[in-house]
C-alpha cells in the first residue's frame, strides 16, 4: 500500500494512479490537477481530509532529495514504523525547499471505502459549529472525513457571483457546515449519518440540512465550498490569509478582524471559509485597493498572534509571510532554523529568501 512517484508528478495523476490499483491517496486539494509532488512536500500541504488522514507530513514514508552540496539523500523508506536514528526526511517536509530538494518520494496509500455520504447544513452560531463537529466525531468517528465551514460572506458571495450555483435552501443563514463522511457499508453508514444529523436537527444544532442523494449533489456542494477559485478574478486586487488557531478562538478572531479592519477602511469585504475540524481558516480581504493590502496584512497577522495561531496553516512562508514569521514563532526557534539552514545551505543557494534570512 505504497506508491513511488517523482518531484514532477502532478497530484491528481498520483491520485488515479492509486485509484487505478483500488487504492486511496487522500490529499487532495482544489490545483490537484498542476500542483506537483514535490510542492506539496516542500509546503506540508493540507486540503480537505486533514481532519482523517493529517497533513502530507503524515502522508509521505520516505523521500529522496539532494543538499546544496551535490549530496544525494536517498531515504526511501516504506514502512509505518521505522525510529532507526534521526528521521531525516522532516529536514526536507514543510522546510520549502531551502534545505534541499525534494526529487521522488515514497507516499502512504489507503484502501478505497465504497461508501460515502455528504451533507450541507446551516447554522445560527459558531457555537453550534462546534457543537455539531463534537457530534459528528463522537457518532461518526474516524469515518468524518471533511468538515468545512463557511461564513455568510463567503457562502453568499459565492452563490451571488458564481452563475452556475444554486443554495439549496429558501433563505440565508450565518453559518453553513460541508460534511463528509466515508465508510465500508452503504446502509449502516447513510443511517447512522442520517440519524446524527437527525439528533442536530431535533436538537437545534443545526437549522437545516441537505443530505446529498447522488454524485451531483456531492458535486454541487464541493463546488460552492471550492467556488473561491472562479471568485477571485472579480475580487483583485486583495490579500489571501491562511491562518490557524484553536477553534474555540475563531469566532472571537473572525470578529475582530472585521472590526479592526472596519475602522480603517470604508469599504471592505472579507470572504471567510475553513477546515475548521484542524483549525485552519482562510480568508479573502480585499478593498479593492492595491496599496492597502500591506495594511491589511499588517493588521491581520498582529491579531493572529495574538491569539497565539500561526500566520501559515498550510500555504507556507516563502517570502510574503517572512516578516510576519515572529508572530508564530518565538526567538529560540528561529534562531535554529537559521543554525539549520547555516548547516545544510551556507552559502544560500537554496530557495535563497524563502522562510527564513541567513
Amino acid at each position: 500500500m505504497t506508491l513511488t512517484a517523482l518531484a514532477g508528478t502532478p497530484l491528481q495523476v498520483i491520485q488515479e494512479a492509486a485509484e487505478a490499483a483500488g487504492l486511496l491517496f487522500p490529499l487532495d486539494l482544489g490545483a490537484r490537477g498542476t500542483c506537483q509532488l514535490g510542492g506539496l512536500i516542500a509546503t506540508n500541504a493540507g486540503g480537505t481530509q486533514v481532519i482523517r488522514f493529517g497533513m502530507t507530513r503524515n502522508l509521505v514514508l520516505g523521500l529522496e532529495a539532494v543538499l546544496a552540496d551535490g549530496t544525494v539523500i536517498s531515504s526511501m523508506n516504506r514502512m509505518l514504523k521505522n525510529n532507526a536514528g534521526y528521521d531525516l526526511k522532516q529536514l526536507f517536509i514543510g522546510t520549502e525547499g531551502t534545505l534541499g530538494v525534494v526529487t521522488r518520494a515514497v507516499l502512504r496509500l489507503f484502501p478505497r471505502l465504497p461508501s460515502k455520504c455528504t451533507a450541507l447544513c446551516t447554522l445560527a452560531s459558531f457555537a453550534d459549529v462546534v457543537a455539531l463537529l463534537r457530534q459528528m466525531q463522537t457518532k461518526m468517528g474516524d469515518s468524518l472525513s471533511a468538515y468545512e465551514v463557511m461564513w455568510a460572506s463567503y457562502f453568499d458571495y459565492v452563490i451571488e457571483h458564481v452563475e452556475k450555483l444554486r443554495s439549496p435552501f429558501e433563505r440565508t443563514f450565518p453559518l453553513y457546515a460541508l460534511i463528509e463522511t466515508e465508510g465500508t457499508d452503504s446502509a449502516d453508514d447513510t443511517e447512522r449519518f442520517e440519524n446524527a444529523l437527525g439528533s442536530a436537527l431535533e436538537s437545534g444544532v443545526i437549522q437545516d440540512a441537505v443530505i446529498a442523494q447522488s454524485e451531483k449533489d456531492v458535486q454541487t456542494f464541493w463546488a460552492i465550498r471550492d467556488g473561491i477559485a472562479e471568485i477571485t478574478p472579480g475580487l483583485m486586487p486583495y490579500a489571501s490569509l491562511d491562518v490557524s488557531m484553536t477553534v474555540t478562538d475563531m469566532p472571537g478572531f473572525v470578529e475582530q478582524i472585521d472590526k479592526a479592519l472596519a475602522a480603517q477602511f470604508d469599504l471592505i469585504t472579507n470572504l471567510v471559509f475553513g477546515h475548521v475540524g484542524d483549525n485552519n481558516l482562510h480568508l479573502f480581504i480585499t478593498t479593492g485597493v492595491e496599496s492597502d493590502i500591506d495594511q491589511i496584512l499588517d493588521t491581520v497577522y498582529k491579531i493572529t498572534g495574538d491569539y497565539q495561531g500561526s500566520v501559515s496553516a498550510e500555504h507556507g512562508i516563502g517570502t510574503l509571510k517572512r516578516a510576519y514569521l515572529h508572530y508564530s514563532r518565538n526567538d529560540e526557534e528561529l534562531e535554529l532554523m537559521r543554525r539549520l539552514k547555516r548547516t545544510l545551505d551556507p552559502n544560500g543557494i537554496l530557495n535563497g529568501g524563502r522562510v527564513i534570512q541567513i
